[in-house]
């Protein structure tokens, strides 16, 4: 992934980091989605969609589309399956950003995603930020928007790395609480990643 400069933003569940890189997008900053993209991969791709079937042992597109409620039911309980979805996926998903960051006129690109450490593209990035919020309000904003059960959350949290280990390994952090100003937050480190990606 050489070329463009190039910064992860990740975080757990629930964090806020789709809003941060809003932010970031209002600002004129691409912003690439590995969650959107994976949807997109999981429904189009055909190779991809036989390695789902042999994963899960069964048809999971009998409707035509992924059936995402029973493939997060299989791999939300089971690490190892989690792992082998991810394995499918994040090569799909990193040969896509390399294509898609090409065709980019901004000074850097953001690439957005839930597991950036534990695939290792983090390694691929010239900088990272976290977004960070407390496990209470990350679960209250996931049960409102998904209708989860504060177990469902539970669940997903525990399959992702913990806070303290993604921030020390992060470059920026952004605290999004829901009293923080994460505005000004963004707006600095957006100005030190401009100065970053024109001198390099």
């Amino acid at each position: 992934m050489s070329g463009r400069f190039k910064v992860g933003v990740t975080g757990g569940i629930g964090s806020g980091k789709s809003t941060v890189c809003r932010v970031f997008s209002v600002i004129g900053i691409p912003v690439f989605s590995a969650d959107d993209e994976a949807r997109v991969i999981m429904d189009s791709e055909e190779d991809v969609r036989k390695q789902v079937n042999q994963l899960a042992g069964s048809d999971m597109y009998k409707a035509g589309t992924l059936n995402r409620v029973e493939m997060a039911r299989l791999i939300f309980n089971n690490r190892e399956m989690l792992m082998g979805m991810n394995r499918i996926i994040h090569p799909v998903i990193t040969r896509r950003f390399m294509k898609w960051k090409e065709k980019q006129d901004a000074p850097y690109v953001i690439f957005e995603a839930a597991i950036l450490f534990e695939t290792g593209t983090s390694k691929l990035l010239d900088k990272v930020i976290t977004v960070t919020a407390p496990v209470d309000e990350r679960i209250e904003r996931v049960v409102k928007r998904n209708s989860l059960t504060r177990e469902q959350v539970m669940e997903r949290i525990n399959n992702q790395s913990d806070d303290q280990v993604k921030i020390s390994l992060s470059d920026y952090v952004i605290s999004n609480c829901e009293n923080d100003m994460i505005i000004p937050v963004i707006l600095r480190i957006h100005e030190e990643l401009l100065k970053l990606a024109n001198n390099r």
